[in-house]
């Protein structure tokens, strides 16, 4: 059977209904609500995805076009030629008909303040897509903070770890603070985490400038893909490395993969998906190397495999949480 999102009507629909998502998510606060229903329209149909980031994509067009130009584009028939480059002026002229039907044409002109949080509980992964058009996804136990301004477009990452595809716009810096560290860019893919002692930059596609959070603008450490780095409490930034981004990020996949980790880090990340914390009994311990595969909603198996891997045993403390200990 045909989608019928495929044929002409449909796709205008589509249209229709990304533009007037468009026009609500310029809002200066959108509800959780709002923003889930957001989130489940976006995922229902590629097409739904692949029209908003048109929009996002034409963005700047409102800025060149003047006003009367783009009304007079909505009462236009276009050509059935998809090449016309008419047609894509007129997904915008929707959004601007869009926005006029709603009262909030001056909005349009300049992108509009906009502040969110967004969380997730113990074992729960999630993809929040922001007004820009950029996606982030959120691992375990892990929290964002936005900021959106006419010239700055800022993330505090609180806790947890998460994977930002950044939508381009010079003139709009995307910038994610987590800790004492700080990433700039203006369209990439990279991953940030945040641990307790310090926080981990690893670029899949793209450039980032990281630095530390209080440091000056020019003292920074660069890295493209297959790069990453990390931020020490004091915000020193360490010399880029070779990763494997898709090692680090496996989390969205449901996997939790160590190369030589230490036994510290690998703790601190099982304990974002356990309901009691992962700990080690001293440095020693913590400075043992662990390489492996396991699930992540199963650290119950990582527990109990790793005494057949290392010289540890792991015991029950009186408050449910597990210390791995010498054997």
């Amino acid at each position: 059977m045909m989608d019928t999102r495929d044929c002409a009507c449909g796709q205008t629909t589509v249209r229709d209904e990304a533009a007037r998502w468009f026009v609500r998510l310029q809002e200066s606060v959108v509800d959780v609500d709002a923003q889930r229903q957001f989130e489940r329209w976006l995922n229902e149909h590629p097409q739904h995805r692949d029209e908003f980031r048109l929009l996002q994509g034409l963005w700047t067009a409102v800025d060149l076009v003047p006003a009367a130009r783009l009304r007079a584009l909505c009462e236009e028939t276009p050509s059935r030629s998809k090449r016309r480059p008419i047609l894509r002026y007129a997904v915008v002229a929707s959004v601007l008909a869009v926005a006029v039907g709603l009262g909030l044409s001056n909005g349009l002109k300049q992108p509009s303040p906009y502040t969110a949080e967004f969380s997730t509980a113990l074992g729960e992964r999630r993809q929040v897509a922001l007004p820009d058009g950029s996606m982030v996804d959120l691992d375990s136990r892990s929290r964002i903070q936005v900021r959106f301004e006419k010239h700055r477009r800022a993330i505090e990452l609180s806790e947890g770890e998460a994977m930002f595809s950044v939508q381009h716009d010079s003139r709009r810096p995307f910038v994610v603070e987590a800790g004492s560290g700080k990433v700039t860019v203006t369209g990439t893919r990279f991953d940030v985490r945040r641990g307790s002692a310090e926080t981990r930059v690893v670029v899949e596609q793209g450039a980032v400038k990281v630095q530390g959070r209080d440091t000056a603008a020019d003292d920074f450490i660069s890295l493209t893909a297959g790069l990453g780095t990390h931020v020490d409490a004091g915000g020193k930034v360490a010399v880029a490395y070779p990763v494997n981004p898709a090692e680090l990020t496996a989390w969205r996949n449901g996997k939790l993969v160590f190369n030589n980790a230490s036994l510290a880090d690998v703790a601190e990340q099982v304990s974002r998906y356990r309901d009691k914390p992962l700990k080690v009994g001293n440095a020693a311990i913590g400075n043992l190397r662990l390489t492996s595969v396991f699930k992540s909603d199963n650290t119950d198996a990582l527990l109990k495999a790793l005494p057949s891997i290392l010289p540890v045993a792991v015991r029950t403390l009186d408050d449910g949480s597990q210390e791995i200990i010498s054997k």
